[in-house]
């Protein structure tokens, strides 16, 4: 009886999908590329209506209690504002002066919080760091503090454990009259709550005093209101320095029926925050209320509060409700063009079937698309587009309402009607928020929005970031597997071939290939952690530009690559001992597509913006990638083709070269200066904006390598993506800006002039 033959195992379903992806990733990743890209441009389209998720909320469901009573004692405040003395000497304390008095003739509590300015200083571990570490009690320009005025009703129906914050940021030094009419707007709302009986939560009014910056004063009460300062027996060197503080002045010339506390009041936790600010001269036919809700690193209040304010603004007091987009795209041929197409094709989806709604008119379209592009450069960004971003930073659902009329207020008539208006607006939506049981949960709080009305959810947008990186993986794979199979294929055909190390019975190098691959990967991203710390440095130089620091960054830079190669030697010193330079560059490749991968998935947690429009560079760069000398040795159309995309997607990428074209295009090239690029980095790391840590150069090295993007480069860098560490080193190259080389056989002096400068081809 002969042997059976053992059934050989079946391939399981999954394995034979990852198998035929593999081996047909070109046609895979180019339908991939061109979906995610589609998908980005069909958001508008799928977006829906907004709609209020919490029942509790109940927006509009009461008659408006804001009579013209309250109205009179607003336009008496602004009209007591509006005629103080700009030529006082105290002229910075008689508007919490008069805030206060106002304030304790209703009856509420009233108080005074001094701050003064926080230094605006790089310090790399500030992403990481907690809201309590950033207090400074050191005052180094003796500036004099701001005041913020503070006035709190205790709710009569609750228990003192939860608070609605009403903010209105105003100059104390010089205020104009839209600051004036939002003070005006919040004292009416407070004057009304004060009689009210159904508050159930405690009212907190700030009259954030804005003369070093409106999230400033904001941000300064909050830090204070959570992380309170023990050491009130220690004198700051504001207070050494100055002996006529505003503060104390403040004491001595407030003459009130009772007197001001100066200790800190607190009410409870806080379940929502509005921000009113009122601007004059719209010139619009309506009055127009623009809602900005970008906070820190994307973040975005619970859609609820947007959709309780527009409810209210568009159905009862019949505002006209904007958010901001992109006024340059609404003039834009392609997104013309691909709106009628989507047009025509919901047309020719209705016509087969009148249930399938697909595809909007095109001037929807345009406005959407431009909506959406402004939202998400905004979340992208990482600098909140208002005070509302301080609360963000605790959790707390908070937005901006910028109310311009369409009329001048300097009338009294006009004036009533838009503070009754406006009043009865902000009156609703406390009283909404003043329903709730808990913490805003039900509706979204990832999303994007296309209008006013419109939003497109956190189930949706994904989609598009899926489609664009799911190539990246699969090729990775792939190029692994090829480079194997090859040496496999290469070790069977000579196997009498050895070398130096067969002697030695010792695992297979095959194995650990990666390692090397690894190796590389990492001493490139430890270059950039180095990088990544220099402005901490360059910060400390005293009398620098902006122009000097970015000269001063360059040149650290390339120090800082010049003394990691010395330490760690060339990560390509052992190229050709190891195996064919094909496969050393296709292992190469694929450790860094694998390395893209985590950083963009890494990325889309943190700020999803930021990582969809790092996602559009950068996989395209590194499905492309190809050593340059090899391309140039083909000298075909396909290989000339891959360099023209590789140059001008790695220009594009370029932190500094896209900053100055996009500055060209919307401010034009007159005028450009090099610190311009430095003031632009400084100001994502004073917001400790995650986007400054996601700045990425195209490298091209020589030979051996292939282009290493770096992705994921820790907290505030822009590795200054100077170094075009690239293989372009022909005898005819047209490049008249410094590049350093590598290669397998040479050191860095023999590419230099012999002594360790860089060389100029």
């Amino acid at each position: 009886m002969g042997d059976t033959e053992s059934p050989k195992p079946r391939v399981r379903p999954l394995v034979r999908i990852g198998i035929f992806l593999m081996s047909h990733r070109v046609v895979f990743s180019f339908i991939c590329c061109i979906a995610g890209v589609i998908a980005l441009f069909l958001l508008p389209v799928l977006a829906k209506n907004t709609y209020i998720s919490e029942n509790a909320l109940m927006p509009g469901s009461s008659t408006p209690m804001l009579s013209t009573h309250d109205v009179y004692d607003a336009s008496k405040l602004v009209a007591d504002i509006m005629g103080l003395n700009i030529e006082s000497r105290n002229i910075g304390i008689e508007i919490p002066k008069i805030l206060a008095q106002h304030i304790t003739n209703l009856g509420a509590e009233v108080s005074h919080h001094k701050f003064h300015p926080q230094p605006k200083e790089f310090n790399p571990l500030h992403f990481f760091s907690s809201h309590g570490l950033e207090i400074s009690k050191d005052n180094k320009s003796c500036s004099l503090p701001g005041i913020n005025t503070v006035g709190i009703i205790r709710a009569p129906r609750g228990d003192g454990k939860e608070a609605i914050v009403l903010v209105t940021p105003y100059n104390a030094v010089q205020t104009d009259i839209g600051e004036a009419l939002s003070l005006g707007v919040a004292f009416s709302v407070f004057s009304l709550l004060t009689r009210v009986t159904w508050l159930a939560k405690d009212i907190i009014w700030l009259a954030a005093d804005s003369r070093y910056g409106e999230h400033d004063s904001v941000a300064a009460w909050l830090r204070e209101y959570y992380s309170p300062s023990f050491n009130s027996l220690v004198k700051t060197s504001s207070e050494l320095c100055a002996a006529n503080n505003d503060l104390y002045v403040l004491k001595d010339s407030l003459n009130l029926g009772r007197e001001v506390p100066a200790s800190f009041r607190r009410a409870g936790t806080m379940a929502a925050a509005l921000v009113i600010k009122v601007v004059n001269g719209n010139k619009e036919t309506e009055d127009t209320i623009s809602i900005y809700a970008e906070a820190s690193n994307g973040q975005m209040p619970n859609l609820d509060l947007i959709n309780v304010v527009n409810y209210l603004a568009v159905h009862r007091e019949g505002l006209h409700v904007k958010v901001d987009k992109f006024w340059s795209l609404l003039d834009s041929k392609f997104l013309k063009i691909f709106g009628e197409v989507v047009e025509l094709l919901g047309k020719l989806a209705r016509s087969l079937n009148r249930q399938w709604r697909f595809g909007i008119p095109v001037v929807e379209y345009i406005e959407g698309s431009a909506t959406l592009a402004s939202s998400l450069y905004a979340q992208a960004l990482g600098i909140p587009t208002g005070p509302h971003g301080a609360f963000r930073d605790y959790q707390i659902d908070a937005t901006t309402l910028v109310i311009s009329p369409k009329v001048s207020l300097h009338g009294n008539v006009k004036r009533s009607e838009f503070l009754l208006r406006s009043g009865r607006l902000v009156e609703g939506v406390i009283r909404s928020v003043n329903n709730l049981l808990e913490k805003f949960h039900q509706s979204f709080f990832l999303y994007l929005l296309t209008g006013p009305s419109k939003f497109v959810s956190v189930g949706v947008y994904m989609i598009a970031f899926a489609l664009l990186i799911a190539p990246l993986p699969v090729v990775a794979a792939s190029l692994y597997s090829e480079a194997s199979k090859h040496e496999s294929m290469q070790k069977a055909e000579n196997p009498t071939s050895t070398s130096i190390f067969t002697a030695k019975p010792v695992m297979s190098f095959r194995s650990w290939k990666w390692l090397r691959a690894a190796k590389t990967v990492f001493v490139v991203h430890t270059w950039s952690i180095a990088v990544s710390l220099l402005p901490y440095f360059i910060c400390e130089i005293s009398n620098s530009t902006p122009t000097t620091s970015v000269l001063s960054w360059v040149f650290l830079s390339v120090f800082s690559l010049h003394f990691l190669y010395l330490v760690l030697g060339s990560p390509f010193s052992h190229s050709f001992a190891y195996g064919p330079h094909q496969q050393e560059w296709a292992v190469l490749k694929s450790m860094m597509v694998l390395a893209t991968t985590i950083g963009l998935c890494l990325m889309s947690v943190v700020n999803f913006a930021t990582a969809e429009i790092g996602a559009l560079l950068m996989v395209p760069l590194c499905l492309m990638a190809h050593p340059l000398k090899i391309d140039l040795k083909t000298k075909s159309l396909k290989a000339f083709a891959r360099i023209t995309c590789n140059l001008i997607l790695g220009f594009i990428g370029f932190p500094p070269a896209a900053f100055f074209l996009m500055k060209g295009i919307s401010e034009g090239y007159t005028g450009i200066n090099l610190g311009d690029f430095w003031n632009w980095i400084e100001s994502l790391w004073i917001w400790s904006s995650a986007t400054i840590g996601f700045q990425w150069n195209q490298y091209d090295l020589p030979e051996s390598p292939t282009m290493l993007p770096i992705v994921w480069i820790p907290d505030e860098t822009v590795a200054y993506d100077l170094l075009h560490v690239c293989s372009f080193a022909s005898e005819n190259s047209t490049y008249d800006q410094p590049l350093l080389c590598f290669t397998e056989n040479t050191s860095w002096k023999d590419e230099s002039d012999g002594k360790g400068r860089l060389p100029n081809f």
